[in-house]
């Protein structure tokens, strides 16, 4: 079994990751800003910090690979420029180091799966006629998020140069029940309001935490796997659809459907409506032709697991 160094560990995917790791036999070191233990054996912890860009040796020279999710929260908190420029250093800088450490350090690691974001595409209506979705090849959109994953992406490709292995996951709206976007579309729905932001007509590509656990391990298992691949189903749905089908797992008959109208959201929400409101159409075409299987391919599948 291998050792596998994970950035980010403490996060949504890093903890879920984690979990899936250990059972399947392998260990799982967490790098943290403060020294932690753990009662599980197949759990370390080691110290690094970015800002002053150090990294515990011992560490890196156990990791037969690395998965690297550190980033300040994208939908944590409003986008001031100082939050901007968090979300975008906390990734590129945290690149920065585990380049260091591996250029400086004895070490073996074979692989470095990193993730990025769909926030690489822009909107639908930037596709080519004729073309359904995004796939791996289109260039970064020029807003923000577009920007900031193509620094971030850029922050760790020198990886390869080192002579490892480097795959880059664009990861989708990801659906889990201890945290994300799931319970955030729930919680009007609690209140007996499926709200539908906009139009409701977007398209919205989305994963389940767990089929997106199972394709960082098979990037992690398959040598063969190198460069992008887009960590989304293969059947995306609109905003309305997404809403109506939790207002009608939580709550059957008995909720109110209503849009929620953009300028609303926009006061609400600021620059950071823009993601919330457009269409992303992105492809899973290229990690399907790598043999992974969706065990929630649908939102059906997905929700029945969740909201059960």
């Amino acid at each position: 079994m291998s050792t596998i160094l994970i950035t980010g560990g403490s996060g949504l995917i890093g903890s879920a990751l984690t979990q899936m790791l250990t059972k399947r036999g392998h260990t799982v070191i967490i790098l943290s800003r403060s020294e932690k233990q753990s009662t599980d054996a197949k759990i370390k912890y080691a110290v690094w910090d970015v800002e002053q860009q150090t990294i515990d040796a011992d560490a890196i020279a156990q990791a037969d690979f690395i998965v690297h999710l550190a980033g300040a929260s994208v939908a944590g908190k409003r986008w001031t420029e100082a939050r901007k420029q968090e979300i975008l250093t906390s990734r590129t800088e945290s690149s920065k180091l585990i380049l260091k450490a591996l250029k400086e350090m004895p070490n073996k690691v074979q692989a470095v799966v990193s993730a990025s974001a769909i926030g690489w595409y822009g909107d639908d209506k930037k596709l080519r006629k004729g073309v359904k979705a995004f796939t791996e090849d289109m260039p970064a959109d020029d807003a923000y998020l577009g920007a900031t994953c193509s620094a971030w992406e850029a922050s760790i490709q020198p990886v390869e140069q080192l002579g490892k292995r480097l795959v880059l996951l664009r990861i989708g709206i990801v659906l889990s029940k201890e945290g994300g976007a799931l319970p955030e579309f729930s919680k009007p729905v609690k209140m007996g309001i499926a709200g539908f932001l906009g139009g409701g007509k977007q398209a919205i590509s989305w994963i389940h935490i767990d089929d997106l656990c199972r394709i960082f391990l098979h990037a992690i298992e398959k040598p063969e796997m190198k460069g992008v691949y887009n960590a989304v189903s293969p059947e995306p749905v609109t905003n309305k659809e997404l809403t109506l089908e939790i207002a009608n797992r939580m709550r059957g008959r008995f909720f109110v459907s209503m849009h929620v109208p953009a300028f609303v959201i926009k006061a609400m929400l600021g620059g950071m409506s823009i993601e919330v409101l457009k269409s992303t159409t992105v492809s899973s075409e290229k990690v399907l032709s790598t043999g992974f299987q969706f065990v929630y391919p649908s939102i059906d599948t997905a929700l029945t697991h969740l909201l059960a």
